[in-house]
């Protein structure tokens, strides 16, 4: 055979093999250009950032009894956590004083009537004018005024419970002595459920109404979150402190064992944003930043494309944005530092995003 004639086979086959080993390592190289990233989806959410605070449980009602007047504490028959009835007696005073007091004001009140019968008997007989009649009459009714007050005095020297409860605290001591309406038990009725009583700054109060929605975590009960509506907004500021008092008014707990004191975390949902929504992505989407202005890559097919945005605020482990970015597009989460604009992408693994927003807002 002729050497020319084994040549040309050789040739072919080297040229074939050439041609294969070149497409292959052209795939090959395809494959590392694209950069191997994390994404998630924008989602919408509330043009405002959810206030936070923390407060203390109570019963709604809780009643500060105390003595109408001052006096020797006799005696105090409950004690801090014991569960009473309506009518039950809890303390009371030393009676020996407002006793006498309330039966000196009766023999004053009966003088004075027995005086002003006399007196209209001399009328009758013309022997006292009618001024001297009027005179009577008028010391009478104060007389009896002030024998009325003598027994209210007497009557709340005892406190009694006006409910059904639980006796919170007890403030004074037996043989202490006490002025009027100190208070002496502090008295917790469930019956109309408990609330959260807080305070915030000049800044946040002015965000929130009565009505706005809201939702507690008690340390108590991890994992648990209490809801409630916002019930009570103050308009003056406590001098101590110089913060405003709220309160939110707590949905049932029936299945719960609430107890007044207990320490709770708030999360209230403004209204006062309207109809104005704002995107949400996660923080590590943001890749730089100056000011309001931020830049995030989005994702176009296989290609991240850098994007200016601009934050309204961040939350957690979230960013708001007001402007660069509608709800539904994707970002780069994992990887972005790394990229430019333009570069090819390889998605390896993309959150659904729906809980986004919603993390924002629990």
């Amino acid at each position: 055979m002729k050497p020319n004639a084994l040549k040309t086979p050789l040739l072919i086959l080297l040229m074939a093999t050439s041609l294969i080993w070149g497409c292959s390592a052209g795939s090959d190289q395809d494959a590392i250009v694209e950069t191997p990233v994390r994404a998630a989806q924008a989602t919408a959410g509330p043009a405002v950032a959810p206030i936070e605070a923390n407060g203390l449980i109570g019963a709604r009602d809780e009643m500060r009894l105390s003595f109408k007047t001052g006096g020797i504490v006799r005696r105090i028959v409950v004690q801090e956590g014991e569960v009473v009835r309506k009518g039950e007696l809890l303390a009371e005073l030393e009676l020996t004083e407002v006793q006498a007091q309330a039966e000196q004001a009766l023999q004053m009140a009966q003088k004075a009537e027995r005086d002003l019968e006399r007196g209209e008997r001399l009328y009758a007989d013309q022997v006292i004018s009618l001024e001297a009649l009027q005179n009577l009459q008028t010391q009478a009714a104060v007389a009896g005024a002030g024998r009325d007050a003598a027994r209210f005095n007497l009557g709340y020297s005892r406190i009694t419970a006006p409910r059904d409860g639980v006796v919170l605290r007890k403030l004074v001591e037996e043989r202490e002595l006490v002025p009027p309406g100190q208070p002496v038990v502090i008295l917790g009725s469930a019956e109309r459920g408990y609330v959260l009583r807080f305070a915030l700054s000049d800044r946040d109060i002015v965000r929130i109404k009565t009505g706005d929605v809201a939702r507690a975590r008690v340390d108590a009960y991890p994992g648990i979150e209490l809801k409630g509506v916002v019930n009570e907004v103050s308009s003056a500021a406590d001098l101590r402190t110089g913060l405003f008092p709220a309160q939110i008014r707590l949905e049932s707990t029936a299945d719960l064992r609430l107890a007044s004191g207990l320490v709770a975390n708030v999360t209230i949902d403004p209204s006062r944003s309207g109809s104005v929504r704002f995107t949400y992505v996660p923080v590590s989407a943001i890749v730089e930043g100056e000011g309001r202005t931020a830049s995030v890559f989005v994702i176009d097919g296989t290609t991240a494309r850098k994007r200016l945005v601009r934050v309204g605020f961040i939350k957690d482990e979230y960013v708001a944005l007001a402007e660069g970015l509608k709800p539904g597009e994707r970002v780069v989460t994992e990887g972005s530092l790394y990229l430019v604009d333009g570069e090819r992408i390889r998605v390896v693994d993309e959150s659904t995003g729906a809980a986004t927003a919603a993390a924002i807002t629990r």
